[in-house]
């Protein structure tokens, strides 16, 4: 299978060399030092006390690569839209298009049955430019649960605690498509637990629900994880947070496997993590703050569900995100 990781950071580069190990056709689109690091030594990746190595073919430039089976998109969900004109070489008449982005993804609405089919969602696709050059009839749901980081360019340190190798992947429709086993296949192969669901869009919401408060006050107070959850105050704030979002998601259809108590108390057992959007903020960068949090409040205005706290704190961490230089665009 032919596949191609776009933004092949820390997480597309250990998607990558597991594929690649796997028997896979990959190919990675990078930039910089990490780029020029893997094309001279591959790529380098370190989990649980033990380093994989593998050549991998990566490269700046799209039109180099030519269509792919399979597009695996592991940009932060603002830099997407900027990117999309540069990956129509990428784009064969049956390519899937893998949205591996946290937060709610710019198709969600396509052939999502009831009032709202079709609908595009300003927060995540601005413009509608995913779903005019992407086309939403390509795209593919996952949800991603690796963490990692670039600890020099090329040489990737995965946290196996936290990742597991969780890769649940599911087509808008449901259906248990062709395309959707391929891709499957291809990373179990890799060694990932790569199920094909029928309700991707509850596996979305569930990896959400944590991330809709548990970033946004990271970021605002510094905390870590297991900090916000023991301290009552900041703690009610993200209960409230995380109540009011999973209303709208049970608004659209969305189901929750677990009460809001245990989807605290597992971001507590995390530990002393800082979140992905405090780690943005201390490093200066682009936070994902509107398909986490702002778009929260879109969906909350069009199902007519109140979303108060959320409002609230995506009011000040904007507004944070704005006087620290680190707001997208």
């Amino acid at each position: 299978m032919k596949i191609c990781i776009v933004g092949a950071g820390a997480i597309g580069a250990y998607f990558g060399l597991e594929l690649a190990l796997g028997g896979a056709e990959v190919s990675l689109i990078a930039r910089g030092p990490h780029l020029a690091a893997m094309q001279a030594g591959g790529v380098r990746v370190r989990a649980g006390g033990e380093e994989r190595q593998a050549q991998v073919r990566a490269s700046d430039d799209p039109a180099e690569l030519g269509p792919q089976d399979a597009v695996v998109i592991t940009l932060k969900a603002h830099s997407v839209p900027g990117i999309c004109e540069r990956l129509k070489p990428l784009l064969g008449p049956e390519t899937v298009v893998v949205t591996a982005s946290n937060g709610i993804p710019w198709w969600y609405f396509h052939r999502l049955e009831g009032p709202h089919e079709g609908r595009r969602i300003a927060t995540v696709d601005p413009g509608g430019i995913q779903w005019e050059t992407i086309g939403p009839e390509r795209a593919l749901g996952c949800v991603v649960y690796a963490a990692g980081e670039i600890v020099e360019p090329g040489v990737i340190e995965v946290a196996a605690h936290l990742s597991q190798k969780r890769l649940p992947l599911g087509e808008p429709d449901g259906s248990r498509s062709e395309r959707a086993l391929a891709l499957s296949k291809a990373f179990v192969t890799a060694g990932f637990k790569a199920p094909v669901r029928t309700d991707i869009r509850s596996d979305i919401w569930m990896k959400l629900w944590g991330n809709l408060a548990f970033n946004p006050v990271s970021a605002l107070t510094g905390a870590t994880l297991e900090d916000i959850a023991r301290d009552a105050g900041t703690c009610a704030v993200v209960r409230a947070m995380m109540v009011e979002g999973q209303a709208v998601g049970e608004a659209l259809g969305a189901r929750f496997a677990i009460d809001v108590e245990k989807r605290i108390a597992g971001a507590e057992g995390v530990g002393a993590h800082r979140t992905s959007m405090l780690q943005d903020l201390m490093l200066g960068r682009p936070m994902e703050i509107e398909a986490l949090v702002g778009v929260i409040c879109e969906l909350g205005r069009l199902t007519g569900v109140p979303t108060p706290t959320v409002d609230m704190v995506y009011a000040l961490v904007k507004q944070r995100a704005l006087e620290a230089g680190c707001y997208p665009g």
